[in-house]
C-alpha cells in the first residue's frame, strides 16, 4: 500500500484541526515527511490561520506546525492527497461533496469523521458519499468515530478510537497511517454500527446534560445514559448493525464520553436547558457546533420509520421542536411502564 505523503483535512473547526494535528506529528509510514493541507470554508479565517499558525475561535492554545498548511481553495488543498479527512458538520456535508466533484480522484482514501444523519434524507454520512459521488466512482470510504474531545487529542493525551470500512484494506491502511503512540485506531467493518452510534449518543448526551441542569445527582444520570445506549443499540440493529458494536470504543465509549465530559458540547446543551435557558440563546452563544440538535430530528424520524421505540430521544424531539418543558419530558421517562431489563 502507498504511504500517504499527503493529507487533506476538510474542515477547519476544533474536530478538523486536532485530527491535522495528529496527521502531521508523524512521518509517512515510508518514513518521509508528510504534508498536512488543512480547508476552511471562510478565506478570512483561513488567512488568519495563516498569519498566526493558531485556530483561535475554535481550537485556541496549539500552534500549527509548518508541514500544516491552511487553504481556502478546494482544489489545492485535495491536489495530490492520498488520504482526505470529511470533517465538516452533517448538515453541510452534502453541499461540500458536491463542491469536491471535480477534485477528487479514484485512487483517494476518503475518511469521514463527521457525526450525524442528513435531516432530509435520513442518509448516513456514508449513504450521502455514495449518493453524491457514484457516479464518478465507488469512494473508498472509511468512517472514524469514537470517544475523543478535539482538545484532548491535540493535547496528546492517549486516546482510541474506530475506523470502520467497507473493504478491511481502506480500513487497516487509514489505521496505519493515522495511528501514533498516543492516538489508537481499531478496525470495525460495521460502518452503520458506528454511524449510528456517533450520531445517536449526542440525543442521549443532551438528555444526560438535561438531568443535571435540573439539578439530579449521578444515579440518575447513569440510568439515562445505561438505557439510551440500549435503544440506540434498538436503532442500530434494526438498521443492520452489529450488536457488538455499541459495546464498543463507537458505542458505550463514545457515549459516556460525550454524556459526562466537561467538554461536550451536546452535553452543554442539555445542562442549559434543564437550567432554563431557551435553546436559541444558548446555540447563539456557542461557537463550534453541536451536532445534537439537528441529528435530533433525524434519529426520531428513523425510529419512527423503523418502528423502533427511542423514549429518550422521542422526549429530547419534543423538548427541542414541539416546546416541550424537560421536567414533563424527563417525568414521562422516568414514569414509564415497569418491565423487564433485557
Amino acid at each position: 500500500m502507498y504511504p500517504a505523503q499527503r493529507i487533506a483535512v476538510i474542515g477547519a473547526g476544533s474536530w478538523g484541526t486536532a485530527l491535522a494535528l495528529v496527521a502531521a506529528a508523524r512521518p509517512a509510514s515510508d518514513g518521509t515527511p508528510r504534508t498536512v493541507t488543512l480547508w476552511g470554508h471562510r478565506p478570512e479565517h483561513i488567512a488568519t490561520l495563516c498569519a498566526t499558525r493558531e485556530n483561535q475561535p475554535y481550537l485556541p492554545g496549539f500552534r500549527l506546525p509548518e508541514n500544516i498548511l491552511p487553504m481556502a481553495g478546494l482544489a489545492a488543498a485535495l491536489d495530490g492527497a492520498q488520504i482526505v479527512l470529511l470533517v465538516v458538520p452533517s448538515h453541510v456535508t452534502r453541499s461540500v461533496l458536491m463542491a469536491m466533484r471535480p477534485y477528487i480522484t479514484p485512487t483517494m482514501v476518503f475518511v469521514s469523521a463527521t457525526k450525524g444523519i442528513e435531516t432530509d434524507t435520513l442518509m448516513r454520512m456514508s449513504e450521502v458519499a455514495f449518493d453524491v459521488w457514484h457516479d464518478l466512482f465507488e469512494p473508498r470510504y472509511v468512517t472514524l468515530s469514537g470517544p475523543n474531545f478535539a482538545y484532548e487529542v491535540a493535547k496528546g493525551d492517549p486516546t482510541a478510537t474506530v475506523v470502520a470500512a467497507f473493504a478491511p484494506r481502506w480500513g487497516e491502511y487509514v489505521q496505519s497511517e493515522l495511528s501514533t503512540p498516543n492516538f489508537r485506531l481499531y478496525y470495525n467493518q460495521d460502518i452503520t454500527g458506528v454511524e449510528i452510534a456517533g450520531a445517536s449518543k449526542n440525543v442521549i448526551a443532551m438528555a444526560a446534560g438535561v438531568m443535571v441542569g435540573l439539578g439530579f445527582g449521578h444515579n440518575t444520570v447513569v440510568t439515562l445514559i445505561t438505557r439510551g445506549l440500549a435503544e440506540i443499540t434498538r436503532l442500530a440493529v434494526a438498521l443492520g448493525a452489529r450488536g457488538e458494536t455499541l459495546s464498543g470504543l463507537a458505542g458505550v465509549g463514545d457515549l459516556f464520553l460525550t454524556a459526562t465530559g466537561a467538554l461536550s458540547r451536546n452535553r452543554y446543551v442539555g445542562v442549559e436547558l434543564g437550567r432554563g435557558r431557551q435553546l436559541d440563546d444558548i446555540l447563539a452563544g456557542m461557537t463550534n457546533v453541536a451536532e445534537g440538535v439537528k441529528t435530533t430530528k433525524a434519529i426520531h424520524a428513523l425510529a419512527q420509520k423503523h418502528r423502533v421505540d427511542m423514549p429518550m430521544t422521542r422526549g429530547m424531539y419534543q423538548v427541542l421542536y414541539e416546546g416541550r418543558s424537560v421536567q414533563d419530558a424527563m417525568a414521562e421517562i422516568m414514569g414509564r411502564p415497569l418491565r423487564r431489563e433485557y
